[in-house]
């Protein structure tokens, strides 16, 4: 039996290099999309020209993992601008419909697939500051629960996972205030590592998950409430 093939969207950094990483080991071919770091692909996965080829190039995908985003500013909601909102809701959460519709299709057709979408804990709490990033973030569950049940029945499975901070760039990059308000709100008083989240995904990846779809998966340390 051939190897499953894994699209890691977001592979260049951070958690969808530590996916692509944990998949691999798993035995998966994966092929990597990125605008930055050492991936197979670059590719704008807002660009729906860029994804058809992307399929066209190495053929169907049995799994998607929606792993790109950005923060956008860290301001309150009254000093945001409408422009970044539109550029944070085009690559979180347009993008992953994006890369959802590209590879999903072959996935119903052969009667097996999984999908992760990268969430937040602050799509759930809403973070102050990150009024942008939250609410893309929240439109990325509400998109997986969703489609969870639009394909049900069909042998693909579509869940997201919803982390508190992990040490990753992305985080990194964030303001200081925020990141320090958002890293005391974690019982267990540690951010989480790109490695620990990558077993989550690997784990909803896999044939290990039969029953579950639409499903959101904290990975917070203890941040979740709900």
């Amino acid at each position: 039996m051939p190897a499953r093939r894994a699209i890691v969207t977001g592979a260049g950094s951070g958690l969808g290099q530590a996916t692509a990483a944990r998949l691999r080991a798993d035995g998966l071919e994966v092929i990597g999309l990125d605008l930055v770091g050492d991936v197979e692909v670059r590719v704008d996965v807002t660009d729906t020209g860029a994804l058809a080829a992307v399929v066209a190039d190495h053929g169907p995908a049995d799994v998607l993992v929606n792993s790109a985003g950005i923060v956008g500013p860290g301001v309150p909601l009254l000093e945001t601008d409408l422009a970044d909102w539109r550029r944070v809701l085009e690559v979180n959460v347009l993008g992953t419909v994006a890369t959802m519709q590209a590879f999903v299709p072959g996935m119903v057709e052969r009667g097996w697939g999984r999908v992760v979408n990268i969430a937040s804990m602050a799509g759930k709490d809403g973070n102050p500051n990150l009024s942008i990033y939250s609410a893309s973030k929240a439109a990325v569950i509400g998109l997986t629960k969703s489609a969870g049940k639009e394909l049900a029945t069909t042998g693909v499975l579509v869940n997201a996972i919803a982390p508190a901070v992990i040490a990753t760039p992305m985080n990194a990059a964030t303001a200081p205030d925020a990141l320090a308000h958002i890293t005391s709100l974690i019982p267990m008083k540690r951010i989480g590592q790109p490695h620990e989240v990558a077993e989550l995904i690997a784990w909803l990846a896999s044939d290990r998950v039969s029953f579950s779809t639409g499903a959101v998966y904290d990975i917070s340390g203890g941040r979740a409430t709900y």
